[in-house]
This record gives structure tokens, sequence and C-alpha cells, in this order.
């Protein structure tokens, strides 16, 4: 059941109650929010996902929205990696293949016990090639496989469409009907077998397309790949409203939604400032295999940290 009190932007007015339904799975399509004992939050993914910015925006609004339900956003992205298992032979320059998550899935998930999990892949899945049905059949069967996988441990999984590939921006061009296709098939899925899908690429597409009918230089990640923090927002935009937040749709970032908080910008200060520690901790932790990354704290380390942020939070969260 899901009670909901309006936004009003303009007054910098608002607050939201939704009150979770209680249940360890998630079943059938459409926004649901999370189940009340769902804690940690685990996002896996490739650079994008690492990137983490939509993870600090809608980690930010729920801290702020929901001051009394405590979760734990675990970003382990790793750049570059695909579930499909493929890669190209110049890589990085040829220094090393691409990595891939059926090597290091189940000590992320050993480690990190997840309630809920969010997988984003795909962008590098077709290796920035044209349309091939033995790359597609690669992407379906690793999408497949982590699917059963998470099936397996009785944990919800959320598969989220691929972000666009901007053809006029990259240099891959025609890869962006690629992720169409893609992005097509994961939302087969969600009508056909009853997966959970939420749609970053078709918002994404279409909000790009507009802004290009005024502003033809427009775009949502110079490089054709990598969101800019408008596209990151767009991409936290589409989980928010899949979980069931109502009155975003028009709202153009983050801050926005937490400006009716006194503390709004300095709580997404501190939750930037921790998922920045917490993702190359976890990286590092769970031992993936990715030459030229940011070697983590220790663990424990960064879990002090982390603690210590957490209660300068709940200290800003109470002050209104």
């Amino acid at each position: 059941m899901v009670s909901v009190l309006k936004k009003d932007y303009s007054k910098y007015y608002c607050c939201f109650f939704i009150f979770f339904i209680c249940s360890s799975t998630v079943v059938g399509y459409g926004p649901k929010p999370f189940p009340k004992k769902v804690c940690r939050v685990l996002f896996i993914g490739n650079s994008i996902t690492y990137s983490g910015q939509y993870i600090t925006d809608i980690e930010a609004y729920l801290t702020v929205h929901y001051p009394k339900r405590h979760f734990e956003f675990i970003n382990v992205g790793l750049p570059s990696e695909t579930v499909s298992g493929l890669s190209e032979d110049n890589h990085a320059g040829g220094k090393f293949p691409r990595p891939d998550l059926h090597e290091r899935l189940e000590r992320v998930l050993a480690q990190t016990k997840p309630d809920f999990i969010f997988a984003c892949y795909g962008m590098n899945d077709g290796i920035y090639l044209p349309l091939d049905e033995v790359r597609f059949r690669k992407f379906r069967e690793g999408i497949n496989w982590l699917h059963a996988r998470i099936e397996q441990i009785g944990k919800p999984i959320v598969h989220l469409t691929p972000p666009i590939f901007d053809d006029i921006k990259g240099k891959n061009v025609g890869y962006g009907a690629v992720l169409d296709v893609y992005s097509e098939w994961l939302l087969s899925r969600r009508d056909s077998l009853k997966w959970e899908v939420a749609d970053l690429h078709f918002p994404m597409k279409t909000y790009l397309e507009d802004q290009r009918k005024v502003k033809p230089d427009f775009a949502l990640a110079k490089d054709g790949v990598h969101p800019d923090a408008l596209g990151h927002w767009i991409m936290a935009k589409q989980v928010l409203i899949y979980l069931g937040e109502k009155g975003l749709e028009g709202v153009e970032d983050v801050k926005t939604t937490l400006a009716f908080h006194p503390n709004g910008e300095a709580i997404l200060k501190l939750v930037s400032e921790r998922q920045q520690i917490m993702k190359d901790a976890w990286l590092t932790s769970t031992k993936h295999q990715r030459p030229e990354m940011k070697v983590g704290l220790p663990l424990q380390e960064a879990k002090a940290k982390s603690a210590e942020i957490e209660k300068q939070l709940r200290k800003l969260i109470k002050t209104k």
C-alpha cells in the first residue's frame, strides 16, 4: 500500500511517506517500494555504475525522504566489465581484456550479502560493434545466468536497461541502435517472464532527442558513453519512479528534491563522500581482477569512516 503527499517544488516544501510492503521477494512487474526488511542494496555494473552519481542521487533522496529507514547502498560497479564475457583484442590498448562478471560474482555476493540487487549491463556487451547475433546471444546468456543465480539465493533483482550511446558524440556510429535492441530484449523479459526491469535507456533517449530539437549540440555524455550529472540524475529518477516515487518527471536535478530540508545539500555531499570511500574498499576487498584501478581502504577501516559519516548524517537529518 502506498501513501503519497504530492510535492510543491515552487515552495520547496515536500515530503513523501511510503509504507513498504513486507515481502521477501519482488513478484510481478511495475513500480514497487523496497520491502521493509531491505537494508543492503547492491549495485553491479560497469564504469557508469562505478562512477556512481546515480547511486548517490538515489541514496541521498531516500535518506532525506525516509529518515527512519537505514539503507546501505553498495556500489561494486567495475569499469570495462561485461556480463557477456566478451572483449576486444585491443581493449585498453591490448593491456588487458574486459573484466567478466562471471569471474567475481560469487565473491561479491558472499561478502556484501545483499538484500536487494540492481544490475546495469549492456553498454560494453556489444563491444561497440554493429549488431551481431553471436554477441547478442552472449549478452542474453549472461543476463539469464545472472538472473538465475540471484534467484537461487532468493533475493530480488531489478535489471536496468543500459544508458544510451550517443552516436553523434561517440566514435562508434550506429552503436546506439544496438543498445536499443538490447534494451528492448530486457524489457521483453519483464513482459513475458515478469522480471523486474526498470527502463533507463528509452527515457534518456527521448530526453536527448527532445533537447536536440532546440539545442543541436546538446549531449548527456561528452564521449557518447559516460553520462554527465544530468544523465546520472535521469537514471536515478527512473529508478526512483520505478520504486513508486511520484512527481519527479519534470525535476531536473536531485537538489530540487532535497530543497525542502535545510540540510539537503550537506546530506548529498556526505552521501557522495561515503560512496567514494566505500566503492573502492568493496572492489578491493572482493578482489576484482581489473588492472589500473585505485586501491581502496581496508574494508574495516572504510566501514569505520562510513559509520562516522552516518553519525553526521543522522544529526543533519534531525535538524529542521
